[in-house]
């Protein structure tokens, strides 16, 4: 009986895209080529090979030790998280349609990868490994479309920050000032953004609009809404881009969420809607179509079908019943999302720091920022309780799991929140606090086995393992406001 890997390799048309690429490779001049995959964080992970051996390598794939699915960092003990040293090796497996000539390096091609379990392996060989989040999702969400007809679309609103250099080559100060919507400041990192755009609109980015966020140096650039996958791998390589144009202007990205008090965070909000039908279509984004510096399948958008996230009644606002179940998990399962959306000790300063609209309880509304979803504009629900240091893909498969339960237990979300929620709350209303740390959202995580399914096999094991580290790390660590606070308060 064959493998998932050995399925995944001889699928009907994989070896007409081979030759695809290597059409391409030849032509552009492509030296060398970055096989690439996503961790349990979202760090991108890999190897690099030359273009001689693309073939071979298209084939066979590379090997790389499990633990590089969660960072190959040491927890608190010194010892490897997730794996350990007498773990089998990986087999990364490059993906042809997700070929890229990379705009700033164009003698390297990029590719995304699906990872599988060691050929040789006793138990499972050669079968799907689900540390691999970005493979997870594409099976997950497969699985929700057999049982419910229907796929999830998902765009991003990636708000990060371009930060200066101090003197000793730390990041420090934001690049421009703390102004929402001002196209002076926007102007001011002009030459940072437009170069984002040109590598993002060269790398199948549909680039839609852009602006100054009420943060130091921060801006948010969207591009189009996609499949949640091709979504995903939109935001990875926007990240990667931002990184790149950093380099050239000697300046810092920062994803981080909070790395400054008393202005707005970086969020990350995603905006989402169930889609029955659609249908795939090309966009050149600019480029030119007879002369691609990637596989057309970058430039690949899902169109039309229909959303069951639209009103179905008299009320134009209040989506449709189907839309609503669905929303009802999410809801329902909000607190364990938090672990998820939220992922970092940082991000909880986000929900600390009051006045700057960051969403803190579970509760959902029309245009309510104060409710941790909302309904953004007619089919379609933003999701906010999430920030810049996200796993799309992780993301994107628990929330799978919160709809799935939504549509298969028929959850009423509740009558939608109108009012300020604190207003309502003065008034009597009793709402579920967001958690407000890493340490209790994973505690929400550990205790619900709906949301975990959207983690499945050794993924739940190994973000539980990875994220319960680094808040053991935060509380074990003394901090300048320890000192500031306790180290003179006796006698």
């Amino acid at each position: 009986m064959a493998t998932d890997l050995e399925r995944f390799v001889e699928a009907k048309g994989r070896a007409e895209k081979i030759k695809q690429v290597r059409e391409m490779i030849d032509a552009k001049g492509i030296e060398y080529l970055y096989l690439q995959f996503v961790s349990v964080t979202g760090k991108i992970m890999g190897k690099g090979i030359p273009s001689d051996h693309w073939e071979t390598v298209a084939m066979k794939g590379f090997q790389l030790v499990y633990g590089a699915t969660v960072n190959l960092f040491l927890n608190r003990g010194g010892d490897y998280l997730g794996y350990g040293p007498e773990a089998a090796e990986l087999v990364g497996i490059p993906e042809p349609e997700t070929f890229m000539q990379l705009p700033w390096a164009p003698e390297i091609g990029r590719f995304y990868c699906t990872l599988f379990r060691n050929r040789e392996e006793r138990e499972n060989p050669g079968g799907y490994l689900t540390a691999d989040c970005r493979g997870n999702l594409r099976r997950l969400h497969e699985d929700f479309e057999k049982k419910h007809g229907r796929r999830l679309r998902i765009g991003t609103e990636p708000e990060m920050m371009w930060l200066k250099f101090d003197e000793d080559g730390k990041p420090k100060d934001g690049y421009s000032k703390p102004y929402c919507y001002h196209i002076d400041q926007f102007e001011s990192l002009r030459p940072v953004s437009m170069q984002v755009i040109r590598y993002a609109r060269k790398m199948g980015l549909d680039m839609i609009q852009g602006d100054h966020e009420d943060a130091p140096g921060q801006l948010e650039l969207n591009w189009m809404f996609d499949d949640v996958l091709r979504n995903a791998d939109r935001l990875t390589t926007y990240r990667q881009i931002c990184a790149q144009v950093a380099r050239e202007n000697g300046i810092f990205a920062c994803f981080m969420t909070k790395p400054f008090m008393g202005v707005s965070a970086s969020g990350c909000h995603h905006n989402m809607s169930l889609w029955r039908g659609g249908k795939d279509e090309f966009v050149a984004c600019g480029n030119n179509k007879k002369d691609l510096p990637g596989m057309a399948e970058n430039y690949t958008y899902v169109k039309g079908g229909e959303n069951t996230f639209m009103p179905d009644g008299d009320d134009p606002q209040m989506p449709g019943k189907e839309g609503l179940e669905a929303i009802g998990g999410v809801v329902k399962h909000l607190q364990a999302l938090t672990a998820i959306g939220c992922s970092t000790v940082n991000s909880y300063r986000r929900l600390w720091d009051t006045g700057f609209w960051a969403p803190v309880f579970a509760d959902w509304g029309f245009q309510n920022r104060t409710t941790g979803l909302r309904v953004s504009a007619p089919g379609r629900f933003e999701y906010r309780s999430v920030d810049s240091m996200v796993n799309p893909y992780i993301m994107g498969s628990t929330l799978l799991a919160a709809m799935d339960d939504g549509i298969d237990n028929k959850l009423d979300p509740g009558a939608p929140e109108e009012r300020n929620i604190y207003v309502a709350m003065k008034e009597g209303k009793d709402v579920k606090k967001l958690p407000m740390s890493l340490g209790e959202a994973l505690a929400h995580l550990e205790g619900d086995p709906v949301i975990q399914r959207g983690l499945p096999g050794e993924m739940y094991r190994l973000y539980h393992e990875y994220k319960h580290d680094e808040y053991a790390r935060f509380m074990s660590t003394v901090t300048e406001w320890d000192n500031e606070t306790y180290m003179e308060c006796l006698p």
